[in-house]
C-alpha cells in the first residue's frame, strides 16, 4: 500500500487561495488513481475532486472551475490548488489513493479499498 502525507493547509480569508500537497510513498505512485476528500464539522466525508492514473479529472460541482487537481509523478505529489475560496470550503481535506478499478467509484468504495493520509485543517473566516 501507499503512504500519503498532507501538506499547505491553514487559514485564509474568503476569496484567498491556498494549495495543498500530498506526497507519497511505499508503492508505485504512478499506477493510482488519486483523489482529494473533505470533511466538514458534523458532516460526511465527500468527495472534492479525483485525478485518474492516466490524468483524467473530475470534480465535485461546489468546486468546479476554482480547484485545480493536478499530479507529478516524477515527485509523487499529488497537488490541489484551490483559488475563491469560500467558508464552506472550510474542512479538514484528506489525500487518498486507491487502485484505478475503483476511481469512478463512491466514497465508501474508497473508505474501504483506499489508502489515506492523515488530514489536514483548511478555514476559510468570511
Amino acid at each position: 500500500q501507499v503512504q500519503l502525507v498532507e501538506s499547505g493547509g491553514g487559514s485564509v480569508q474568503s476569496g484567498g487561495s491556498l494549495t495543498l500537497s500530498c506526497v507519497a510513498s511505499g508503492d508505485t505512485f504512478s499506477g493510482y488513481c488519486m483523489g482529494w476528500f473533505r470533511q466538514a464539522p458534523g458532516k460526511e466525508r465527500e468527495r472534492v475532486a479525483i485525478i485518474g492514473s492516466k490524468f483524467s479529472t473530475n470534480y465535485d460541482d461546489s468546486v468546479k472551475g476554482r480547484f485545480t487537481i493536478s499530479r507529478d509523478n516524477a515527485k509523487n505529489t499529488l497537488i490541489l490548488q484551490m483559488v475563491s475560496l469560500k467558508p464552506e470550503d472550510t474542512a479538514m481535506y484528506y489525500c487518498a489513493a486507491i487502485r484505478p478499478i475503483y476511481c469512478g467509484e463512491p466514497y465508501r468504495l474508497w473508505a474501504e479499498f483506499g489508502s489515506w493520509g492523515q488530514g489536514i485543517q483548511v478555514t476559510v473566516s468570511s
